[in-house]
């Protein structure tokens, strides 16, 4: 699944590691998250998009899930 995580990102100035402490995951999940290895729970995908203050559809294309 394709999203705007790296892009957000990098407009503040975010390292993975960073992202990943706050919203409670591990860098590697960002970056599988990322390269679209791992599709991130809506647990998860909630609290990256609050994080960022966008909804859900902004940071991820759910143009894709069936």
């Amino acid at each position: 699944m394709k999203t705007r995580i790296k892009e957000l990102r990098k407009e503040r100035k975010l390292s993975q590691e960073e992202l990943a402490l706050a919203v409670g995951t591990t860098r590697q999940t960002i970056t599988s998250i990322e390269v679209e290895k791992y599709v991130a729970s809506l647990q998860l995908a909630y609290k990256i998009a609050k994080y960022f203050g966008c909804t859900i559809e902004e940071v991820f294309d759910l143009t894709e899930v069936e």
